[in-house]
C-alpha cells in the first residue's frame, strides 16, 4: 500500500468556523488521484480518469457525455491492487465539459472494504 501514495494526495482544506454550502456536504476526505477508471451503463459505457476519490464518489475526467441522474457500475483500477474495486451502482450527480461527478450508491461489503482500506492506509500516511 505504500506504493500508493505517489498516485494520490490528500485534498483536504477544512476550518473549524467555515459552514459547508450546498455544493461542499462532503464527509470523507478526499484523496487527488491518477488512474484508470471503467464504467458501463444499460445504455453506454465508457472510460475515464479518476483525479479525485473519497468513500463516497469519485471526479472522472472522460470525454463520454454522460447525463445526471444516471447509473453506472464503475470499476476502478488502482495501482498496487491485484483486481479493481468494482462499484455496483455510481450516479452522476454533476456534469461539467469533459469531467463527471459520482455519487457511490452501492457497493459490496469486501469491495468497501478494500476502498475504505486504501484511503485509510493514505490519510494515515500524511
Amino acid at each position: 500500500m505504500k506504493k500508493l501514495r505517489s498516485f494520490f494526495q490528500s485534498d483536504k482544506v477544512e476550518s473549524p468556523h467555515a459552514r459547508p454550502t450546498q455544493d461542499e456536504r462532503r464527509v470523507q476526505p478526499r484523496f487527488t488521484a491518477q488512474f484508470r477508471s471503467t464504467f458501463s451503463g444499460s445504455k453506454q459505457e465508457g472510460q475515464g480518469r479518476t483525479v479525485d476519490i473519497s468513500a463516497g464518489g469519485c471526479k472522472l475526467e472522460s470525454d463520454m457525455k454522460v447525463e445526471q441522474g444516471a447509473t453506472f457500475e464503475c470499476r476502478l483500477h488502482i495501482p498496487g491492487l491485484d483486481w479493481p474495486v468494482r462499484i455496483d451502482e455510481a450516479t452522476v450527480r454533476w456534469v461539467g465539459a469533459n469531467s463527471f461527478g459520482f455519487a457511490f450508491s452501492r457497493i459490496a461489503p469486501g469491495e468497501l472494504v478494500k476502498l475504505t482500506s486504501v484511503l485509510a492506509d493514505l490519510e494515515e500516511g500524511e
